[in-house]
C-alpha cells in the first residue's frame, strides 16, 4: 500500500435499507488522494457525495470495499477504534457548523485537541493561535448560539483543525452562509489547510470553491464517473 497517499477507497458501496427500499448511495466507488492534495467532490444533489465522506471518515460503515487511511486499512475498525483514529488524524467540517451548544467557543476548539494527546498548555496555544488567525479572539467566552452563522463556521474550522490533522473533510462549508462569510470562510479555509500541510477533500456545489482544488472528483448515482 502506498503509504504516500491520504486517504484511498476501493469498491467503496453504501447500501441504505433492503428489499424494494434498498437505497445505493455509493457504487464501487474509487478515489485516492495524496498526501498535501485538495480534492473537490461534486455531482448533483442525490449522487452520493455526502455519505462519501462520512464512510470515509467512519461515521458511517461501509457495505462493501476498501478503505486505507494513511497505509493502514480501516473499514474493518470498530466504532470505538474509528473514533481514536478521528481524534488523531481526521477533522471535520459540517454545512450546519455541528457546536456543542454547552460549550464557549475556546472550550469547543480546545476540546479535539486534548482527545488527540495534547496538554492542556498545548490544547490552549493551539486555540488561541487558531481563533487569532480567524479573527475572532474577542468571542472565546462566547456560547455559540450567540455567534452569527460565519463566526460559528470559523469556530467549526478552528475545532476540525485544533488537532492537526492529517486529512480535513469538509462537507459544504460554505453552503449554510451569504455570499460575503462564504468567500471570507473559504479563503481561510484554504490558507489554514495549505499551512498544516492536510489534505482536504471538499464537497461543493459551488463550482467557483471547486476550481481552487487540485482536482474535481465527479460523482453520479453513487459511482466516481470523472476526475479531472
Amino acid at each position: 500500500m502506498n503509504t504516500t497517499l491520504a486517504v484511498e477507497a476501493r469498491g467503496l458501496s453504501r447500501v441504505y435499507g433492503s428489499g424494494p427500499e434498498t437505497v445505493h448511495a455509493l457504487r464501487d466507488a474509487d478515489l485516492s488522494i495524496a498526501a498535501g492534495e485538495f480534492v473537490a467532490v461534486m455531482g448533483p444533489s442525490g449522487s452520493g457525495k455526502s455519505t462519501l465522506l462520512h464512510v470515509l471518515g467512519g461515521l458511517e460503515p461501509a457495505t462493501h470495499g476498501e478503505i486505507w487511511l494513511r497505509g493502514k486499512r480501516v473499514d474493518g475498525l470498530s466504532a470505538s477504534a474509528w473514533a481514536v483514529l478521528r481524534r488523531k488524524h481526521v477533522g471535520f467540517v459540517f454545512q450546519f457548523f455541528n457546536l456543542l451548544s454547552t460549550m464557549t467557543v475556546a472550550d469547543n476548539v480546545e476540546l479535539p485537541a486534548l482527545l488527540a494527546g495534547a496538554s492542556p498548555r498545548q490544547a490552549r496555544k493551539r486555540r488561541e493561535e487558531l481563533l487569532a488567525e480567524l479573527g475572532i479572539t474577542a468571542k472565546a467566552d462566547t456560547a455559540p448560539a450567540r455567534l452569527s452563522g460565519g463566526e460559528q463556521q470559523r469556530v467549526a474550522l478552528a475545532r476540525a483543525l485544533a488537532p492537526r490533522p492529517a486529512l480535513l473533510f469538509a462537507d459544504e462549508p460554505t453552503g449554510n452562509l451569504d455570499a460575503a462569510n462564504a468567500a471570507r470562510i473559504a479563503e481561510l479555509m484554504f490558507d489554514l489547510v495549505a499551512d498544516t500541510g492536510a489534505a482536504m477533500v471538499l464537497v461543493t456545489h459551488d463550482e467557483a470553491l471547486a476550481g481552487r482544488a487540485d482536482r474535481v472528483v465527479r460523482l453520479r448515482d453513487g459511482r466516481t464517473v470523472e476526475t479531472a
